[in-house]
């Protein structure tokens, strides 16, 4: 589900998330352009839009989840893009980003996110973010942009 959008990039909630909304959530900011394969293909004034866009995020996840009740104490990072090659498909750019809540249970904190193959039917049941979470989110990013660290003219955007 769309949460929001650059002229580069989609930010959304992972709909098969790794880690299940009651843990702390988890986001997923995607490039538009799917021939860039990881950050080392990106000019630099998008991979600092990236920079900051993932920065964004995060602090509306965290600020949001707890928000809405999931005590969210630290936001995790990833990129990957590994499995495509499972799929024989094209990997292209994206960041994982998790909520770590403190009373996790499929997902415990303080341990690394745990991240089994797919067919191994760990993650059934993981719910991702519902409507208002992500209304809470998106609530949260406009907040965050408003900040002058954010302030698209500090990131030479």
């Amino acid at each position: 589900m769309l949460i929001y959008e650059t002229s580069n990039f989609i930010v959304e909630s992972h709909e098969k998330p790794f880690v299940p909304r009651t843990d702390g959530g988890h986001i997923r900011i995607r490039i538009k352009n799917e021939e860039i394969t990881d950050r080392t293909k990106l000019e630099p004034k998008i991979a600092i839009e990236l920079m900051r866009l993932t920065m964004i995020v995060g602090q509306a996840l965290e600020k949001a989840m707890n928000n809405r009740g999931i005590p969210v104490i630290k936001i995790n990072y990833q990129e990957m893009g590994n499995w495509a090659w499972k799929t024989n498909s094209k990997p292209f750019l994206h960041v994982h980003i998790f909520g770590r809540a403190t009373n996790a249970i499929k997902q415990p904190w303080p341990e690394s996110v745990y991240l089994p193959d797919r067919g191994t039917g760990f993650y059934e049941g993981f719910e991702p973010l519902n409507s208002e979470d992500i209304k809470e989110i998106q609530k949260q990013i406009k907040v965050t942009l408003k900040e002058e660290k954010y302030k698209e003219e500090k990131w030479n955007l």
